[in-house]
């Protein structure tokens, strides 16, 4: 049985775990405002809000619940678009109607969602963060800047919050229902969210599921009914920390976890940017950190920037753990040195030292909420003018990710030239293996493997000289 708060009613259902909250929300719950669009996780038009206690705070983010099974919201609060409702528009659709941001209106909802997100996150109600919100969220006939103008005046309404709850806030300026104020002590009565098994018993268990956002694109109507273990509430999974000098990551972390983590941000400040690149809101609000290794995409951002940083794995099967370094995780096109009863359950790397230096790059169609043509991740350390630490890594150049030995070692103890780093991208194209594909040919792939070769030497040393680079 699975509890937990929809919009202001406590519920419970005996479906598979497995089965997806939209559907339940419109077909069992008949709350149709959350909209089917592309069941893929990239309209945003089926967007809800899910609250969850998190140490001393209630934390609600944006998910896309056409890819949410019904087992991650154990315990928690669902807000879908009626749950929002007040007499008459609250203050978020009164600005999407203000400023004429819904024309068909098939996609408002999923905006007004993410913009109540917003309301309720802890971020400062910046315009960055505005926009930021409705990341995710695709409409096809209203045109953005109307959209924009009202994600900026719902910062607005924030204005005056300060450090006071953003639930109780809401309730308080009527901006959302009042009873979002009651919604954290709520919870303390329902059986708090860990992991659940569908079908089969756990051990059996023949398919692993973190956040779920690529298996339930990809087995859509297999995920329902198959005998699934899900780890996004296991609570020995979660946490980001620190031991001496290495960061810690539980395997069901999310990429929001890392974004928002205080790890991160006081030792590794650098890393935060570049997960911007990574999807989009929602989605980085379910996706888990392990759940991208095992993917084992060849263009799996997470998996090449951790490729670069000589992360470790540690495995477990439910009886004994070990250690593998995630460069010997990937064996073949989607194969992988573990077991089918392992799950990764922690990732750990040492942070860099203040001499260290880290970067990602990534070539996409778009800029943003795109699969990349060609990603790389590096981290180099100099003293002086010479290279005392080099690793790169690279996506989409092979079958596997690909962390690049050679390259690495090749420009060790080199003086840190342009020359040097035009002898690195030549080493590194005797190291990769592109396809022709829809994401480029092999000739463009090889070119881009170049080009961020070198944007990361420039990042990072912008003393060296760009136009003898390129020439």
């Amino acid at each position: 049985m699975i509890q937990f708060i929809l919009n202001n009613r406590e519920v419970s259902t005996d479906l598979p775990a497995g089965a997806l909250l939209l559907d339940y929300i419109r077909y069992d719950q008949r709350l149709t405002g959350t909209k089917i669009g592309c069941r893929e996780g990239d309209c945003g038009a089926c967007t809800v809000l899910i609250g969850e206690p998190q140490q001393d705070q209630l934390r609600y983010r944006s998910f896309t619940s056409c890819l949410t099974p019904l087992a991650n919201v154990q315990g928690k609060h669902v807000v879908t678009i009626e749950g929002i409702n007040q007499e008459g528009l609250n203050p978020i659709q009164q600005a999407m109607v203000d400023e004429s941001a819904t024309q068909c209106g098939f996609c408002t909802p999923g905006f007004v969602m993410s913009l109540a997100g917003l309301c309720l996150s802890h971020h400062a109600p910046t315009p960055q963060h505005a926009l930021a919100a409705i990341d995710g969220n695709i409409c096809r006939c209203t045109g953005y800047k109307s959209i924009e103008r009202a994600a900026l005046r719902v910062a607005g309404l924030l204005a005056d919050r300060q450090d006071t709850d953003p639930a109780e806030f809401v309730a308080q300026q009527q901006i959302l229902p009042e009873y979002f104020a009651g919604i954290k002590a709520r919870l303390q009565n329902l059986p708090a969210p860990n992991g659940h098994s569908n079908g089969q018993a756990a051990a059996q268990a023949i398919q692993t599921v973190g956040g779920g956002t690529d298996l339930y694109v990809q087995k859509h109507a297999e995920m329902v009914e198959s005998a699934n273990r899900f780890l996004l509430n296991n609570t020995g999974l979660k946490g980001i920390t620190l031991e001496g000098t290495r960061c810690v990551i539980g395997g069901a972390a999310t990429v929001t976890d890392m974004a928002e983590s205080d790890v991160f941000k006081s030792h590794f400040p650098a890393f935060r940017p570049f997960l911007k690149l990574v999807s989009s809101t929602p989605i980085r609000n379910m996706a888990t950190v392990a759940g991208n290794f095992v993917n084992a995409s060849p263009i799996g951002d997470l998996t090449i920037i951790f490729l670069a940083l000589d992360a470790t794995l540690t495995l477990n099967d439910g009886v004994s753990s070990r250690t593998l370094p995630l460069r010997q995780l990937y064996q073949g096109y989607k194969t992988l040195a573990k077991t089918a009863d392992e799950t990764i359950a922690r990732i750990s790397f040492e942070l860099p030292a203040p001499a260290t230096r880290f970067n990602f790059e990534k070539v996409s169609k778009r800029t943003h909420l795109d699969i990349a043509s060609v990603n790389s991740a590096c981290v180099l350390a100099a003293d002086g003018h010479v290279v005392t630490a080099a690793s790169f890594s690279a996506g989409g150049v092979g079958p596997v990710p690909m962390y690049l030995p050679k390259t690495s070692a090749f420009v060790v103890g080199k003086p840190l030239t342009e020359a040097l780093i035009q002898q690195a991208v030549a080493v590194a194209q005797t190291e990769i293996s592109p396809i022709s594909d829809a994401r480029g040919t092999e000739t463009y792939k090889r070119l881009l493997l170049g080009q961020l070769l070198k944007g990361h030497f420039l990042a990072l040393f912008p003393h060296l000289n760009a136009l003898e680079l390129v020439s």
